[in-house]
């Protein structure tokens, strides 16, 4: 727990006040950083997402061709996080400037969560197009002959520009949820360990790998949380109808009474296990928007609640992983760089005094 501030008047928060991380240094490493976790940790990824497919997990592809769709995901991953990170240190150097209360540790939450969330959804211009060649790469059972290139020529074939971010609106509202608990979380772990193990106390003194366990432990608390948030977005993006991205639709979600009477005018499927090999065989949602709040209805009153946390263990398990790569490689990267410069400058002083 960190220490109390009901009794003590704290100086600014020590992630508002440090010396901002420059653009080149935040491009570089993100960029850096998305592409190391995004490479390694990709085979869990196509796990999870073939199990909270509607088809089934082996129907998808099953344990088969786990690197299928590689190339979307590298494409997008180094300028998705670079994006992310320099918009994240820029709100983190920017709004406490706008709003003088964000300066405030008590305060630092809010800084954290407006700066993340205004990363992700700059971030998510440039993720979604390449996500969704991913997962339907992803859930080929077979392949496809051209590979995710073929996959992209299709989406732009049938469905244009608007294909590509078919899921946008949900993938911004699954993303925004987790990184307000993600990264609050990961820099109070920060600063929580920065006041007891490093001499000055300072974030900026934290190693690279204590950095990496803070971002590991956040990244599986979110991942856990926000699980129902992700196979909304999956189930979207897997769509063969293109949709509008009004996530937040007041389109009526179906009713208990209609799914009942739906149910009860067909004959009943050949019973089946709720292994993660099923193959649902109740028909694809029929509603004509990305409505987030239809589509988690729907799939909590056709398949039950236990179908809204699909895939649950490969997600944490990727994403606590991956979380320790991400930002420890980002961290890892940042000091270096800041290093480099530092000990440039340093260098350049000393021929200027000479």
């Amino acid at each position: 727990m960190a220490p109390s501030t009901s009794t003590t008047t704290r100086a600014p928060s020590q992630a508002a006040v440090a010396a901002p991380t420059s653009f080149t240094v935040a491009l570089v490493s993100g960029g850096l950083a998305g592409t190391s976790v995004d490479t390694l940790f990709f085979p869990i990824d196509t796990l999870k997402t073939r199990a909270q497919s509607r088809q089934g997990f082996f129907a998808a592809g099953g344990f088969s061709g786990v690197y299928r769709g590689l190339g979307s995901a590298v494409v997008g991953s180094a300028p998705g996080a670079s994006l992310f990170f320099t918009t994240y240190e820029l709100s983190k150097s920017t709004l406490p400037r706008l709003v003088p209360h964000l300066a405030r540790e008590d305060f630092a939450p809010l800084l954290h969560m407006a700066s993340a969330s205004t990363g992700e959804v700059a971030a998510c211009l440039v993720r979604v197009p390449t996500e969704v060649v991913k997962q339907r790469s992803q859930t080929s059972a077979k392949g496809t002959a051209g590979g995710s290139w073929a996959i992209a020529q299709d989406v732009w074939r049938t469905s244009g520009v608007r294909g590509f971010y078919r899921g946008f609106g949900s993938t911004v509202a699954r993303e925004i949820p987790f990184t307000c608990l993600q990264f609050p979380l990961y820099e109070r772990l920060k600063l929580f360990l920065a006041r007891r193990r490093t001499p000055t106390g300072l974030v900026a003194d934290l190693p690279a790998l204590e950095a990496a366990a803070c971002g590991s432990l956040a990244g599986g608390v979110a991942a856990g949380l926000t699980t129902p948030l992700d196979v909304a977005k999956t189930r979207i993006m897997l769509s063969n109808k293109v949709q509008s991205f009004h996530f937040l639709s007041e389109e009526p979600p179906p009713s208990l009474t209609a799914v009942v009477m739906s149910r009860q005018a067909t004959p009943p499927p050949a019973a089946a296990s709720g292994g993660v090999g099923t193959v649902h065989p109740s028909p694809p949602p029929t509603t004509t928007t990305s409505s987030f709040r239809v589509v988690l209805r729907q799939i909590y009153l056709e398949e039950g609640l236990g179908a809204l946390f699909a895939g649950v263990v490969p997600r944490v398990i990727w994403i606590s992983a991956g979380g320790a790569v991400f930002l420890g490689v980002y961290e890892w990267s940042k000091k270096a760089l800041q290093g480099r410069s530092l000990t440039a400058a340093a260098a350049a002083a000393e021929l200027r005094r000479d």
